[in-house]
């Protein structure tokens, strides 16, 4: 009989936690053994300790977990991350160095030659850089992480593209989500009504992320995408779902039909690997005129699917289109859960 290998939530009560807590729980590979967030949780239990923020009911088990110490000491081997980053950038290293797998959806360490910025179905290749870690060598801990939460969405409409035409420019204006900016996000009397087009570091890491995402492994490191990148990020007034404006110059000459399957037909290692969290569609196209809309692609493939639509010709680039997924789960929690499923399988949580 197959035992689950037990796995630990560090950041446990955040929005991201509580998602990882959501996915974790009738997961068939990983169950939650243990729960570490700031020193104010520490020693209650978890039901006490998290504002629960999610539709569904806190599991029970879980609920009477014990919030434990954000130490190494006592944490289980395989660790998914969902801290701030300056705490991140302290916390994580300190459980790598312990010998731990950390599953990480922080940005701290990201951009960092050595740590793989992963998408399974995008670059999973990249997950080798992990070999390059000191941690590696001296415990047989290790650092993987996912991107951030509108990075993923774009990568995943960008891949297809890339692979069958090549990219030459991208643009892309974002209108995110408040839950992208964890609990209690963003002030009502700031957001209600209103556009904030200013979200903190956010432009740099959706173009600093998806050159490495859709960029070429060589050795210790990644040769970045050659394309050229530009984003505009803005908070607007919706629950869950990044939805993002994009236009493209391609390389090659496509037909939009051309294009729409790129889309439709895309699939990778996930998908020929069955994991457990993997979209049987990881990438699909509404032929509707007004969609993707939040309200109502924002779930599509229990919220691992990036919905596209409105695919048109762009009179400065080539085609503009648009692009919606879910910025908690495939942009957060989701993604990591998938990242820590390659990982299985590949051999590197045994």
């Amino acid at each position: 009989m197959f035992t689950k290998l037990p796995v630990g939530i560090l950041g446990a009560t955040g929005i991201v936690g509580q998602r990882f807590v959501q996915m974790l729980e009738h997961h068939p590979w990983f169950e939650v053994a243990w729960l570490a967030a700031s020193d104010r949780s520490e020693g209650r239990l978890y039901g006490d300790a998290a504002r629960w923020r999610l539709k569904m009911t806190i599991p029970t088990r879980v609920a009477e977990m014990k919030v434990a110490p954000a130490r190494p000491e006592g944490a289980p081997k395989i660790i998914f991350a969902a801290l701030d980053a300056a705490i991140a950038a302290e916390l994580e290293p300190s459980f790598a160095a312990a010998g731990c797998a950390v599953v990480s959806n922080s940005s701290a360490l990201r951009m960092h030659k050595d740590v793989p910025l992963v998408i399974p179905e995008v670059n999973p290749d990249h997950i080798k850089l992990l070999e390059c870690q000191a941690w590696r060598k001296k415990s047989g801990g290790f650092i993987v992480t996912n991107p951030n939460c509108s990075a993923i969405g774009l990568v995943m409409a960008l891949a297809p593209l890339e692979r069958q035409f090549g990219l030459d420019t991208v643009m892309a204006v974002t209108m995110q989500a408040v839950s992208g900016a964890g609990y209690p996000g963003v002030a009502s009397l700031d957001i209600l009504g209103n556009v904030i087009p200013y979200i903190p570091k956010e432009e740099e890491k959706m173009e600093e992320e998806t050159l490495k995402l859709l960029g070429r492994l060589n050795g210790g490191g990644i040769e970045p995408g050659g394309f050229r990148m530009s984003a505009q990020c803005n908070r607007v007034a919706v629950e869950d779902g990044h939805t993002e404006s994009v236009s493209v110059k391609l390389k090659k000459k496509a037909k939009p039909e051309e294009i729409i399957a790129a889309w439709n037909e895309f699939r990778s290692a996930p998908q020929e690997l069955h994991l457990p969290s993997a979209p049987e569609q990881p990438v699909n196209y509404s032929i509707a005129a007004d969609r993707p809309q939040p309200r109502f692609d924002v779930d599509s493939g229990k919220g691992m699917t990036a919905t596209v639509g409105r695919l048109r010709p762009c009179a400065v680039l080539d085609w503009k289109f648009t692009v919606l997924s879910h910025n908690t789960i495939r942009g957060a929690a989701g993604a990591a859960v998938l990242n820590a499923e390659l990982l299985k399988v590949r051999g590197y949580l045994d």
